[in-house]
């Protein structure tokens, strides 16, 4: 892929959930990602705080997690967050891809109990795991990008 057709700016990633979504921002000039913070959903998400983040960071580019199957196959979870990404376009105007997310809240696991590990979280911290989980999507998507 030529490097005109990467993103320029700012790229926001959600880890969608039925209770949470986790938000991560990152951008293809450092081809990094940082988690930001987890957003509620109850019966819609909070789009006040997604809104307020939106206009904070102004993202070129949004991707949104993808819940596939162990299979790669379509579950009720995923058309969910199919819809959120529709929502989310719709919503912004901004371009929207979708990102298998296979794997990514193991990772996330993973990553927290290191940082507790190493002092650096703390149990109370653990309402950043769905974040986290939003940076590991994002991290992987950017290195597809580089691929």
């Amino acid at each position: 892929m030529p490097e005109t057709a990467h993103p320029r700016g700012y790229i926001m990633c959600f880890d969608f959930g039925f209770r949470r979504i986790g938000v991560a921002i990152g951008q293809t000039a450092t081809w990094t990602a940082n988690s930001l913070l987890t957003v509620s959903h109850r019966q819609q998400p909070d789009w006040q705080v997604i809104d307020r983040l939106v206009a904070e960071w102004k993202p070129s580019t949004l991707v949104v997690g993808l819940p596939l199957g162990a299979e790669g196959d379509e579950t009720d979870m995923s058309k969910a967050a199919r819809a959120f990404g529709a929502a989310l376009h719709e919503r912004y105007s901004l371009e929207t891809h979708f990102a298998d997310e296979r794997l990514s809240s193991r990772a996330a696991e993973e990553r927290f109990i290191e940082g507790r590990a190493s002092g650096q979280l703390r149990r109370k911290d653990s309402s950043r795991l769905d974040a986290m989980a939003a940076q590991v999507i994002l991290e992987n998507w950017l290195a597809s990008l580089r691929a």
